[in-house]
């Protein structure tokens, strides 16, 4: 089912899919910047240092191996070595006097001039080998020097000097960040995407769902979500389905519900108001006539009175105020009360009431007898109601270990297999045609599991209905 998303929505979508990306895509991103990092200090340790440590080492051996030469043997040998040095294209060899001079250089322009460079200052203070990085002073290229002293006999007499340009190291170096970058950059790009594809997959349906629920908020209900995924979405797909058909179903049962009790309440008050104007305008001269009609009245405004009852008690079980006031009373005193209350009303009706009492003097249980009472008056109510053309309704109790058992059978048509699970649902009222408000028996089942029976309610062999009431006995 298509569904159009308000501003609203999308700005929740937008802000979700925002704070997922930050959070998942932001780490990432610090992680791979870091990797960046520690590989960029890597790449320049392998080409500067790893060069600088090399052309500092080579300095400070050219210098100790001049230092077994006398002055005069220094500056020929020095000359020599300069003429016959082979790598000429990468590195510069410089000798250098005690001033800083370029003396001899295997390259012809360098000869001559003061470099005047870190690298040479410190050799000739600090009479140590010294390496220095930066741009050459002359022709402004970036360079690596290093520089060793000569001494003799305790005084620098000369300074060795290698130089090479950083030209090709730097041009190395931005490659290798270049595709550092270009690496890091597709890795950011797939999770960005993924993450993008991840969130759209989780955003979408909820937004679906999202919109199903304001359907139903709205009064929509039954409407179902489309099933995508065999996932925590697509588990709450299905709860929101379930719970749209639930209350599709709710709907239908409590409008069937207000027409049922809207019937059952026109009835019996259209037979009052009938016979109430017809007694009031003196229609009737018989007395028998209109004592008949006043019992006609007073049944109905009893009736009326029972159904009044059962919707207040369904009301006290929704909102929470059903409560017992429970006490130490005889269950079988109880249960003949009813009996006996009922047993003539039901002989005028052409129904007999059997009574099979136990053994025991008294069954003492902790109960509320009001409640009790009313659990017995509903069901050898409904016994007539539904079963009385059988003409007969049998009430049994007795003892079974630590329970008490209670035994309710008419002998009419039974319950249909399909209904049994659904006779104690509120409002459900099958197929029968008998008067009532469908919530009576959801009334004694809340009644009997507080005082922490079992109410059981079935077919009888032979026929007829057969309801159970087990509760236990006080010890």
């Amino acid at each position: 089912m298509a569904k159009k998303l308000t501003v609203q929505d999308k700005g929740k979508i937008r802000g979700i899919r925002r704070r997922w990306l930050i959070n998942s895509v932001g780490v990432v991103l610090l992680v791979l910047a870091l990797a960046l990092g520690t590989f960029s200090a890597a790449i320049w340790s392998y080409y500067y240092s790893s060069t600088m440590n090399d052309l500092k080492r080579r300095a400070a051996d050219d210098a100790g191996g001049f230092s077994s030469y006398t002055r005069s043997q220094y500056w020929s040998n020095a000359q020599s070595a300069v003429q016959k040095f082979e790598d000429k294209t990468k590195l510069e060899l410089q000798f250098l006097d005690s001033t800083g001079a370029v003396q001899y250089s295997s390259n012809d322009l360098a000869a001559g001039t003061m470099p005047g460079t870190p690298d040479i200052q410190e050799a000739l203070t600090n009479l140590t080998a010294a390496v220095w990085m930066g741009s050459d002073p002359d022709t402004g290229e970036r360079i690596v020097a290093a520089s060793a002293p000569i001494l003799y006999q305790g005084q620098t007499v000369a300074v060795v000097r290698y130089v090479t340009s950083l030209a090709a190291i730097d041009w190395q170096f931005f490659l290798a960040l270049v595709l550092a970058c270009l690496l890091g950059g597709t890795i950011l790009a797939l999770v960005y995407f993924s993450n993008l594809y991840f969130v759209r997959s989780i955003v979408e349906p909820l937004a679906s769902i999202t919109e199903t629920a304001r359907l139903i908020a709205d009064g929509s209900y039954g409407v179902q979500i489309e099933k995508q995924y065999d996932d925590e979405i697509g588990e709450l797909t299905d709860t929101i389905n379930d719970m749209s058909l639930k209350i599709k179903q709710s709907e239908k049962t409590q409008s069937e519900f207000i027409s049922s009790v809207s019937h059952e309440l026109r009835t019996p008050l259209t037979a009052i108001t009938g016979w109430a104007e017809t007694i009031q305008s003196g229609e009737l001269r018989s007395p028998q006539d209109v004592r008949k009609g006043m019992d006609i009245i007073v049944s109905e405004a009893r009736r009326l009175t029972n159904m009044v009852e059962e919707l207040l008690e369904f009301s006290r079980m929704s909102d929470g105020r059903f409560t017992l006031s429970v006490e130490p009373l005889d269950l079988k005193a109880e249960l003949e009360d009813a009996v006996y209350t009922y047993r003539e009303f039901f002989r005028r009706e052409g129904i007999e009431l059997t009574y099979q009492e136990c053994e025991e003097e008294m069954i003492p249980i902790s109960g509320d007898p009001e409640r009790l009472r009313q659990v017995f008056c509903n069901l050898l109510d409904n016994a007539a109601k539904h079963g009385g053309s059988g003409k007969r309704i049998d009430v049994a109790i007795q003892r079974v270990g630590e329970k008490a058992v209670i035994t309710i059978r008419d002998y009419g048509p039974g319950i249909p297999e399909a209904e049994l699970p659904h006779v104690k649902y509120k409002f459900y009222k099958g197929s029968s045609k008998a008067r009532g408000s469908g919530i009576g028996l959801a009334v004694c089942e809340e009644i009997v599991t507080r005082h922490e029976g079992v109410l059981d309610i079935g077919n009888a062999e032979g026929g007829g209905c057969l309801v159970t009431i087990t509760l236990p006995i006080e010890g």
